[in-house]
């Protein structure tokens, strides 16, 4: 009788797929690490340090920054940032719905054009965009050109909070079609078909089957413009003239201006706690929807 090879023991065969798996899984737990975590872990050391007289950092116990926070200066930016932020996502959805819509209907050829156009300004760099809706903008500009056809105008468009919010839609109205545009896309057309059939209308049939299945997209899209809204900096300086204050240029300007470190790593840590939660939340949304 043939002797029978021995079986493979089961704990070296694991110890070799979790040897694999950490292979693979290195490079991106380094990036992790080095590039997020240990960043953010020097940045939360320094809240509850001390300013110096001239700057710099006094390496001192302290929870006065955290005090800081509630302080109706820095609140009323926060304020303006959320009523900014929120302005810009709403007509960031009610202009991606029907454009993602619109695109999940066309013909398979068209929609790889469509989307390919959808994310087109991104192969331009952000800052020639935002000069380029300055020179759009400003006085003499196209837009107030095209007012004067019309005997109106003109306006003064730039340097203001409207132009923020048009500088922050122009660029982040991507972020908000695509995900609709997926979750439009794995929408079952027999749904709308059979609610058709059963005598709803239009509006009913979006009301009641169309928009409650693609809920989860609504989410994530409105998180993808919210939170990069919510923190941006640049578009503020560019069209905004550096008159509208929001939390981005407040935090840049505690480490840049005020060289209060302690108090810019508190504020960003604060804004960093507040994404998180608001992750969180539509995560959550999206799991009950």
């Amino acid at each position: 009788m043939k002797a029978q090879p021995a079986a493979r023991p089961v704990s070296t065969s694991r110890g070799r797929h979790r040897l694999g798996a950490f292979v693979f899984l290195a490079p991106g737990l380094t990036y992790l690490l080095v590039l997020v975590l240990v960043p953010l872990a020097l940045v939360l050391s320094f809240t509850f340090f001390q300013r110096g007289r001239f700057g710099g950092v006094i390496y001192e116990f302290t929870t006065e920054n955290f005090a800081r926070l509630v302080d109706p200066l820095y609140l009323g930016v926060v304020g303006t940032s959320l009523k900014i932020a929120a302005l810009a996502t709403l007509i960031a959805l009610v202009l991606g719905y029907p454009t993602a819509y619109l695109i999940a209907q066309l013909p398979r050829k068209w929609k790889t054009a469509a989307l390919i156009a959808i994310v087109l300004p991104f192969w331009t760099n952000f800052i020639i965009r935002m000069y380029a809706w300055i020179i759009l903008l400003n006085g003499p500009g196209l837009v107030n050109s095209g007012f004067e056809l019309f005997g109106l105008g003109p306006y003064e468009l730039l340097y203001n909070q409207g132009a923020i919010v048009v500088g922050l839609l122009y660029s982040y109205l991507p972020l908000m079609v695509l995900p609709l545009y997926a979750a439009i896309e794995k929408l079952d057309p027999q749904l709308r078909e059979a609610s058709a059939n059963l005598g709803a209308s239009g509006f009913t049939t979006f009301r009641r089957v169309t928009l409650p299945l693609t809920l989860p997209g609504v989410l994530t899209g409105s998180m993808f413009v919210f939170v990069p809204s919510f923190a941006n900096f640049v578009i503020p300086e560019m069209l905004g003239g550096g008159k509208t204050l929001m939390v981005g240029n407040l935090i840049r300007n505690e480490f840049l201006k005020a060289r209060d470190w302690p108090f810019g790593s508190t504020l960003a840590m604060a804004l960093v706690a507040v994404l998180l939660l608001l992750l969180l939340a539509q995560a959550w949304a999206a799991r009950r929807a």
